[in-house]
């Protein structure tokens, strides 16, 4: 396969396919002519990657993800591990959106927004960021 076939098939744009390769998580075979030659591994390593990115794991998790996929003699236990730590950071995100959230309602309802030129969504924004 070339790369815009594999691309079209694994759902990922080439540019991302290039990058893959340049940073080692994917080999292509490469033809006399210096063109990628795709096989259906690499197509399902795409695709896993292409996965595991929509979640959210970073570079580095899928790297480590992808080299247990291909080690049949893992440990669930390390692949649990590599995905329970990628959780607790979508938790502490999720966390820090709520109090982003919370901030932003309270701003929001205390501002009378009419003609007047006081406004607590100004004046909070002007406030230094909370300490601890």
């Amino acid at each position: 396969m070339n790369i815009s076939e594999v691309a079209a098939r694994a759902g990922l744009p080439a540019k991302t396919i290039r990058y893959y390769e340049e940073i080692g998580l994917i080999r292509p075979l490469r033809g006399s002519n210096g063109y990628r030659a795709f096989r259906e591994t690499d197509l399902h390593k795409l695709a896993f990657l292409g996965r595991a990115r929509s979640l959210g794991f970073s570079i580095e998790d899928c790297r480590t993800l992808l080299a247990l996929y291909e080690d049949r003699s893992r440990a669930s236990a390390d692949v649990k591990a590599v995905a329970r730590s990628h959780l607790g950071r979508i938790a502490a995100k999720i966390a820090e959106l709520q109090a982003m959230q919370a901030t932003l309602t309270a701003l929001v309802d205390a501002c009378a927004g009419d003609q007047r030129p006081d406004c607590p969504i100004l004046g909070g924004l002007a406030l230094p960021p909370a300490q601890g």
